[in-house]
């Protein structure tokens, strides 16, 4: 049994970790402000003996009570309508200082600790698919920097501290990720269409809808996480941990549509700044170095994700 510290624990990927953590017989120290987390993802958690909830923001130092055997940085609000805007300072501090702080806790432990980077950080990207050696086309002062530069930034103190100061790390990429627990106000496509479909609204789409994504149902990412922390090859990563099949927006639509009956129509809105047109990961690295590759494909994750939002929003 380890004793494993999961930061943003109460959001949508936190909180799969957390059950998959304790399922795998590991004491958990789930750690968040809850600002998009929620502690009713974690509530069948909260009276387990091994689990334990702390409300606390990562950019303040925290003085761990146990020695820690890993830690799992995912605390960072991950759709653009809570990073954006007036939040951009504050997400900015959660990358830069809440990596700093969860460095300092691994170093005083000698832990191991795994940042969830993003494919965010090759932005608008010149290369397709994309590899970890890409070093991207970002626009550093544009609105969607807070979270780009800051979640690259947060990579580079990663690999400082491990050069530097010995700290075993790992450090994945994850791409487009849906599935239980998810946000139904997050603002991320896979939620906005679904349960915009459940509740009969216009399903928006932002510019012609032809910008790729590729879609991970959550289960695969935390096999990855999984995979990648106890990898025992001293493989740091960077490493892409995502869905290779690229579907357009409005395929993703389309298909949404066939699953739910409903009244909603198609809309069109302008396409937001710096949105990347193009997002699909080079899987080759995590296949050689984890044996990983996603199993799920997008109809079968629908389907589980569709039936978790029509209990939570009673429909």
């Amino acid at each position: 049994m380890k004793t494993i510290l999961v930061t943003g624990g109460s959001g949508f990927v936190g909180s799969n970790l957390c059950y998959r953590l304790i399922e795998d017989g590991h004491r958990v120290i789930c750690l968040d402000n809850n600002y998009t987390g929620s502690l009713d993802n974690v509530a069948p958690l909260l009276n387990h003996p091994r689990f334990t909830f702390v409300e606390h923001d990562v950019i303040e130092p925290y003085e761990c009570p146990e020695k820690l055997d890993r830690i799992y940085n995912l605390a960072c609000p991950a759709s653009p309508p809570f990073y954006q805007g007036n939040k951009s300072i504050f997400t900015t501090k959660t990358c830069v200082l809440g990596i700093l702080n969860m460095l300092e806790l691994a170093k005083r432990d000698g832990a191991r600790i795994l940042q969830t980077s993003t494919s965010e950080v090759y932005g608008e990207p010149l290369v397709h698919p994309q590899v970890e050696t890409y070093r991207g086309n970002v626009n550093p002062i544009g609105i969607r920097a807070c979270y780009d530069e800051g979640k690259r930034c947060a990579e580079s103190l990663m690999f400082d501290y491990h050069r530097h100061e010995g700290v075993d790390i790992r450090v994945i990429r994850i791409f487009n990720t849906y599935g239980p627990y998810m946000n139904p106000e997050d603002g991320r496509v896979v939620s906005n269409f679904i349960c915009q479909a459940l509740r009969g609204e216009d399903i928006t789409i932002y510019g012609e809808g032809q910008q790729t994504r590729s879609f991970q149902y959550i289960d695969d990412l935390i096999e990855g996480m999984v995979r990648m922390m106890e990898n025992e090859k001293g493989f740091t990563g960077p490493v892409n941990i995502g869905n290779p099949g690229e579907f357009t927006i409005r395929q993703l639509a389309d298909l949404v549509l066939q699953k739910i009956p409903t009244t909603s129509q198609l809309v069109h809105r302008p396409l937001p700044s710096d949105d990347p047109t193009q997002r699909r990961p080079d899987i080759t690295l995590a296949g050689e170095q984890l044996g990983w590759a996603p199993t799920i494909p997008l109809s079968e994750g629908l389907d589980k994700t569709i039936a978790y939002f029509r209990e939570k929003l009673g429909m």
